[in-house]
């Protein structure tokens, strides 16, 4: 199983959830972007190689990691972290997948204003297409923790919040008004693509649910479910219940997912 961080987090978001499915037998990794091999609190005392990255040079990462592996994973990704779980669907790599919040591929143009409120901080200034991007407590609370405590919301601030990557979010934006695939494009009649699960919160205001329908109501062909869990905000992995919707992804992964094609001479 393959755990996809999103934005302004790292791996360390999937604590629990790596924990809880190696507790039910299976080998998990939550693989960091280029460069988040350090912890939390490092990338946020010297966040220059966020600055730096880019989307082709993260999901190289992910291919890489993805397949070197014997079987053909379990993909699951969180916020951005959904995008590069369509996109390596779409490439060929996992069994199944499943997306929490996902933000959108391209050609996704659904954008509530919850959603222009939580990312603002990125596009008020252009110069921040060059630069890594942190929330404040408060935004992070608006963006990621709205259904939370303001004392659990800080406290998963201090131990899960590093800059995003300007760069990124504002190529993600501009993808939509350029001529031809850019970073995020998937080929939404692919035909071989894994069965994919939108989970959404009701209650996420960074990717809200409109987003998810929006997202999959692209897809013209394979399996692609949509399924909305009230009262959940963004960071719906660290809400209380989240090991419900844990068991929820893994069962429904194990009933879709595809099995490895044989190979010629295997019987």
């Amino acid at each position: 199983m393959v755990l996809v961080h999103g934005f302004w987090v790292t791996p360390r978001s999937w604590e629990n959830w790596k924990a809880h499915y190696e507790a039910k037998g299976y080998r998990v990794l939550a693989p960091g972007y280029p460069g988040f091999e350090v912890e939390v609190e490092a990338l946020n005392a010297d966040p220059t190689l966020i600055a730096g990255l880019t989307l082709p040079t993260i999901m190289a990462h992910l291919e890489s990691v993805v397949g070197a592996l014997e079987e053909p994973p379990i993909i699951i990704g969180h916020s951005a972290g959904g995008t590069l779980t369509q996109l390596l669907l779409d490439r060929g790599h996992g069994a199944v997948g499943v997306t929490l919040n996902s933000a959108p591929t391209e050609g996704v143009r659904v954008l509530p204003l919850s959603q222009l409120r939580s990312t603002f901080v990125a596009f008020k200034n252009p110069a921040n297409r060059h630069r890594a991007v942190g929330l404040s407590p408060e935004q992070w609370h608006y963006a990621f923790a709205n259904t939370f405590s303001d004392e659990e919301s800080r406290a998963l601030y201090e131990r899960y919040h590093v800059p995003a990557s300007g760069r990124i979010l504002w190529d993600s934006v501009l993808a939509n008004f350029m001529p031809g695939p850019q970073d995020a494009a998937v080929d939404y009649e692919n035909a071989a693509r894994p069965p994919l699960l939108f989970i959404s919160g009701s209650e996420d205001h960074i990717m809200p649910p409109s987003v998810q329908r929006s997202n999959a109501k692209h897809y013209a062909s394979g399996v692609v479910e949509v399924e909305e869990y009230p009262g959940y905000a963004h960071l719906l992995p660290a809400q209380e219940g989240w090991e419900a919707i844990a068991d929820h992804a893994l069962a429904w992964a194990v009933a879709h997912a595809v099995p490895r094609k044989q190979e010629a001479g295997q019987q």
